[in-house]
Order: C-alpha cells, then sequence, then structure tokens
C-alpha cells in the first residue's frame, strides 16, 4: 500500500494568521476613530462662519449658531447644564417669537428644552435629529409664575400628558390652551413639522373644529409625551442643507392615525442592544463640510453670540484684527470667509429625554 503524506499545512495556517490579523488590526482602527458625538459634544461655542445648516436633521452640522437667553419675558431654558440652546438664528428667533405669541394667546410662557450643541452634530444622549439647529423642543408644561432657580430647572420634572397603557391623553391634563399654543406653532410658515405623542395627535383630531388644516403638520410618533418637537425647514443660504419629505395634504386622521392604536407600533424592539446611530457616527460619516466646521474658530465668547430680542446676536469677532490668514468654510460652489458676520439677521421623565420606541 502506497502512503501519500499529507500537503504541509504550514502555509496555509499561516495565511489564515495573517488575513485573522488584519480583520482585526481594520476592526481597531475603526474603533479608534474618534466618535462624532463626542467632538461635537465638547464644542462650547458656534464656529465663526456665516448660518448655514449642512446635512439632514439626524446627519449633519451647521454653522453660525446663536444661543436662547436663558430667561426671556416669556419663556425660561431647561436643562441648562447640556448646553443645548443654540440654533440656526432663524429657528432662535421662532422661539421668541412663538413665546411671544403664545403668552398673547394665553399660555403663560414656554420652557424651552433642547434645540442643538454649539454647531450641532450628533449628541452624546437623547435625539437622532437636532443636529443642523432647525430643531427645538418646547415642554407642555406652563412657565411657573415665579422664575425657577437653575436646581429647578436641571431637576424638575415635565408634565406626562399621556398614559403610558392606553395612548390617551390624560383629560384631567389637556386643556384649550395646549391645543391653542400648538395650532400657534404650526401656523407659522417655516414651521414644517411639529412631532407629538399619538395621544396628542388623536386628542387634536377628535376636538379641532373650523380650520383643521393646520393638523396636517403635526405628526406623531413615538415618546414626545411630555413636550413636542418643532421643525422648521432649510433655510436661505444653506445649499448643502437636505430638506425633509413634505407632509401629506390631509389632516393626518385617518388611517396612519389608527396604526398607533395597534398594538404593532408598541412591540418592543427585537435588537434594543443594537447601537444607535449617534455611537456610530465618525467624522467620516457626516457631510464633508462638518470636518470644517469642526475645526473653524470660537466665536469670542457666550455673551457675542447669544441672541438679542428683536434683532441679532452682537458680533464682536468682526470688531478683532485677524492675526493670521482667515480660515474658510467651503460650501458647494462657495468658499465662505470664517471671518464673515456669522450672526446678522436671517430671512425615567423626571430628567426628559425623548423616549424611543420601546426596548430601543
Amino acid at each position: 500500500m502506497t502512503i501519500r503524506s499529507l500537503p504541509d499545512r504550514k502555509p496555509f495556517l499561516t495565511a489564515a494568521f495573517a488575513l485573522v490579523t488584519l480583520a482585526a488590526l481594520a476592526a481597531a482602527a475603526i474603533s479608534a476613530e474618534p466618535r462624532a458625538k463626542d467632538l461635537f459634544g465638547a464644542r462650547k461655542l458656534p464656529a465663526v462662519a456665516p448660518a448655514q445648516s449642512f446635512g439632514f436633521y439626524s446627519k449633519g452640522c451647521f454653522t453660525g449658531g446663536v444661543a436662547l437667553p436663558m430667561d426671556g419675558p416669556n419663556w425660561e431654558v431647561m436643562r441648562p447644564s447640556r448646553n443645548r440652546r443654540w440654533g440656526h438664528p432663524a429657528m432662535i428667533a421662532l422661539i421668541e417669537k412663538l413665546a411671544r405669541d403664545a403668552r398673547a394667546d394665553g399660555w403663560p410662557g414656554l420652557l424651552i428644552g433642547d434645540v442643538s450643541q454649539p454647531r450641532g452634530g450628533p449628541m452624546m444622549t437623547g435625539h437622532a435629529s437636532h443636529q443642523i439647529g432647525l430643531d427645538a423642543d418646547i415642554w407642555l408644561t406652563p412657565m411657573p409664575r415665579r422664575p425657577l432657580t437653575f436646581a429647578e430647572r436641571e431637576t424638575m420634572s415635565a408634565t406626562l400628558m399621556v398614559d403610558e397603557k392606553t395612548h390617551l391623553v390624560k383629560e384631567a391634563l389637556w386643556t384649550p390652551a395646549h391645543t391653542r399654543l400648538l395650532k400657534r406653532a404650526a401656523s407659522y410658515a417655516e414651521v414644517e413639522r411639529i412631532l407629538v405623542n399619538p395621544g396628542i395627535k388623536k386628542k387634536l383630531c377628535d376636538t379641532v373644529t373650523g380650520d383643521r388644516s393646520w393638523l396636517r403638520k403635526i405628526r406623531p410618533f413615538w415618546g414626545h409625551d411630555y413636550h413636542f418637537h418643532m421643525r422648521i425647514g432649510c433655510q436661505p443660504g444653506s445649499p448643502d442643507c437636505k430638506a425633509q419629505e413634505a407632509t401629506p395634504d390631509d389632516d393626518g386622521c385617518g388611517k396612519p392615525l389608527a396604526w398607533w392604536f395597534t398594538e404593532e407600533p408598541w412591540r418592543p424592539n427585537k435588537n434594543p442592544d443594537a447601537p444607535k446611530a449617534r455611537d456610530l457616527m465618525t467624522m467620516a460619516t457626516l457631510p464633508r463640510e462638518c470636518q470644517a466646521v469642526l475645526a473653524a474658530p470660537d466665536a469670542p465668547s457666550l455673551e457675542a453670540v447669544t441672541y438679542q430680542s428683536g434683532g441679532a446676536a452682537a458680533v464682536a469677532a468682526a470688531k478683532q484684527e485677524p492675526t493670521e490668514p482667515a480660515e474658510t468654510i467651503s460650501s458647494g460652489n462657495a468658499v465662505l470667509p470664517a471671518a464673515a458676520s456669522a450672526f446678522a439677521p436671517t430671512p425615567k421623565i423626571g430628567i426628559p429625554l425623548p423616549r424611543p420606541r420601546p426596548g430601543n
């Protein structure tokens, strides 16, 4: 009997080991790349550049942000330690307008939740969107008669307006003033969407009489049971801002709303441990302009970039003599000088965070 020797396996084992090693090194390189949320979350002031939004609401950044003052005649900012009271000047101006108009409608004043980080981008916690300065959360709890202390703003519970079992509005809490507030917010041409809990949408569908055209902007979504989410469209001067899909022309009170009161929307997520998009985003994931946004110089001070009632933020940066060649931020075919005026006017529920689909 002839015995044939087995081929030498060492070359094969060596090659396999090399492939495994390369794969491990590649995975390590990817995991070592900084997360975009860490980079954007670390910036305390906006980028000095004209007001522009880059990318989509859930995947982008912005320049020329201004801060909503902590206190106004008709509003107070909640959770100030998060440093999320920044937005495109058009959004901050609209918040001020809503606060003023809502007061005239009988609402005591707005408690403002998260708007955006100073330069937008993904956040450390909470939101998938709010990345391009065009989203704002407004509590459904009216502003108290007395000013809140800093500690109260950090810890005060928002009012949960919806029964978590029935997904219907708590009748003892809902008032006609809530309806007027949402109608006023939806009345502005800049506002394209207002996200609310499905129970709130149903309450409006069941009770609003007369003009119902504004209801098309009121869109049901998970969470949003203690606040509403106001979103405006891409603003002039932002050619790289990606618009969202238009809302349907009807009032949204038919079959799409009925789906929210079936079992399907409330079934637990099949993969609750899957990482969220914001946890995976790197700078390579975001629009290419966001690298320049992150690297752009800071505004000179918080005071210089805090919105002033009826106008723009002060621009102390414009008065400073540059010591180095001005940086630029590319936007499509245009190259924008960073030294240009960034702030010119532009035509457990106790500590609330948006609650996503169950089990996520």
